[in-house]
C-alpha cells in the first residue's frame, strides 16, 4: 500500500481518498488534487542506504507514488537518467559547477515518461480501458507508448500545428490522434475536446497537468530524488527548468520537499522557471506579481518551442509555491533558444529539441543579469531530444555542398 494519507483540492479544499478512484475534484474543474503522504512514516520504512543499492528507475522510489500494488506498474524502464559534468559547456558561458539532467535519455525521448508511467499504472488500478490526453506532442507520445505496453486505447488531441515528426511517433504507438484548431481566443482547444471526452465517454484522463489527473505529477519528482543521489546527497544551489503548463515544475519542486520533509536533505535549491517570450504567462505572473488564480491565458503563442506553448500554466498555483523560496522566472527568445540548443550540441553532444533546451537559454540569461552566481553548483533540465523535431533545426542550416571524389573540390571547400 502506498504511504498517501489524503487527496485534496488546492481550490477548494475539500478532501479525497485514493480509494475513491477520482482524478478531477467534482467541485472544481480546475481544482488540482495535491496528494498527501505520511512522512514520518516514509522516514521509518526508507532510508539513504536502502535507496542507493536498488536498480535506477522511477520505480526504485515506489515508496513515494501512489500506486496501491507493484502488479499494476506499467514500465518501459523509463528514469535513471544521468546527470552530466557539463565542463564543456560550463567554460563556455563562464560557469565553474554545471550539471545536464539528459531525460532525452528516456523510452520516447522526454522526460513525459516519467509522468505517464506513473498515469497509466492508476489507469489499471481504476480498470480503466480508454485514455486521453490533450497536448502539444510529448506527453501524448508518452502516453501512447505506455498505452500500447498497457493494451489500452488512447486518443490524443493536438494542437494543429503540432510537430509532425511527434504526430508520427504518437500514431505509430497505435493511438488515435486529432489535431484541435482553436475557435475561442486564450482558450487550448485540445484541454476543450479532452473535456467534453471525458464527460461523454468517461475516458481516463491523462495529461500532463494537475487539474486533470493528480498521479501523473508524481512521476517528474523522481527527477529531483535521482538529482540528490547523484550530487551524493548534496542539493545544489539552482534548478533551471523550462516551463509549459508548469507540471515539471510543481512535481520537481515536490520531489525536493518530499526528500526534505524525510530528513534526506536539509535545503531546497532554488528554481528558475524559464518560458519563451512567445508564450510566457507565467513569467509575466511573476513579474506583476498575481496570485495563481489571477493568471490570465496568453493569446496567440508563437514560439518555436511548441512543448512550451501552453496558454496556461495548469499547475500555476503549485509553480508559484514553488517560486516562493527564492525562485525566479524569466522569459527567452527563440533566438536564444536556438543558439542555446546549437551550444549544447556543440560542447557537451546532447542534441535536444528547442522547447528542451530553453532552461540553457534561460541559464545563460540569468548569468548575464548576475541572478545566478558563476561559483554555484547548478543543474539544468534537458527534457526532450532533438528528434522530437528534426525541422527546427534543418530550418537553421543551409543547404550541404555537394562535390564530386576530388581533394580538389574540398580544398575549394575549406578556402
Amino acid at each position: 500500500m502506498p504511504f498517501v494519507t489524503k487527496m485534496k483540492c488546492a481550490r477548494c479544499g475539500n478532501e479525497y481518498s485514493l480509494e475513491e478512484k477520482i482524478c478531477i475534484c467534482p467541485r472544481e474543474d480546475d481544482g488540482r488534487l495535491d496528494i498527501y503522504y505520511d512522512y514520518s512514516a516514509l522516514a521509518m520504512r526508507v532510508n539513504k542506504k536502502m535507496l542507493t543499492k536498488r536498480v535506477p528507475s522511477v520505480w526504485k522510489y515506489h515508496e513515494f507514488l501512489p500506486v496501491k500494488s507493484k502488479r499494476h506498474i506499467v514500465t518501459l524502464g523509463e528514469g535513471g537518467t544521468p546527470l552530466i559534468r557539463a565542463n564543456n559547456l560550463g567554460r563556455e558561458i563562464g560557469l565553474r559547477n554545471l550539471y545536464l539532467k539528459d531525460e532525452t535519455r528516456n523510452p520516447t525521448g522526454s522526460f513525459k515518461d516519467r509522468s505517464m508511467t506513473v498515469g497509466v499504472s492508476k489507469a489499471l488500478e481504476f480498470a480503466a480501458k480508454t485514455v486521453a490526453t490533450a497536448s502539444s506532442g510529448n506527453a501524448a507520445a508518452s502516453l501512447a507508448a505506455y498505452s500500447a505496453k498497457a493494451k489500452l486505447k488512447c486518443f490524443a488531441f493536438v494542437l494543429d500545428f503540432a510537430s509532425s515528426a511527434k504526430i508520427a511517433q504518437i500514431r505509430l504507438y497505435g493511438a488515435d490522434v486529432v489535431k484541435v484548431r482553436a475557435v475561442e481566443e486564450g482558450k487550448d482547444p485540445t484541454v476543450q475536446m479532452l473535456r467534453m471526452a471525458i464527460e461523454k465517454y468517461g475516458w481516463y484522463p491523462c495529461p500532463s497537468y494537475g487539474p486533470f489527473n493528480p498521479y501523473q505529477v508524481e512521476g517528474p519528482k523522481t527527477m529531483s530524488y535521482e538529482i540528490i543521489e547523484q550530487l551524493n546527497w548534496n542539493p545544489p544551489d539552482w534548478i533551471i527548468i523550462p516551463v509549459g503548463s508548469a507540471c515539471l515544475l510543481t512535481g520537481v519542486w515536490k520531489g525536493f520537499t518530499d526528500f526534505h520533509k524525510v530528513g534526506f536533505i536539509d535545503s531546497i535549491p532554488r528554481l528558475a522557471a524559464i518560458q519563451p517570450t512567445g508564450c510566457a504567462p507565467l513569467v509575466r505572473a511573476v513579474k506583476e506579481g498575481k496570485r495563481p488564480f489571477e493568471i490570465k491565458p496568453w493569446n496567440r503563442p508563437h514560439t518555436i518551442a511548441g512543448g512550451l506553448a501552453d496558454l496556461l500554466p495548469w499547475d500555476r498555483d503549485a509553480a508559484l509555491v514553488a517560486l516562493r523560496n527564492k525562485g525566479t522566472a524569466e522569459a527567452v527568445s527563440d533566438e536564444e533558444i536556438l543558439k542555446a540548443q546549437r551550444l549544447l550540441a556543440s560542447t557537451e553532444g546532447i542534441f535536444a529539441e528547442p522547447s528542451g533546451v530553453a532552461s540553457l537559454a534561460g541559464l545563460i540569461r540569468l548569468l548575464d543579469e548576475g541572478v545566478v552566481g558563476k561559483d554555484g553548483n547548478v543543474v539544468v533540465l534537458i527534457t526532450g531530444s532533438g528528434l522530437k523535431d528534426p525541422e527546427a533545426v534543418t530550418k537553421t542550416f543551409t543547404e550541404v555542398s555537394t562535390i564530386k571524389p576530388s581533394t580538389e573540390e574540398l580544398e575549394k571547400l575549406r578556402a
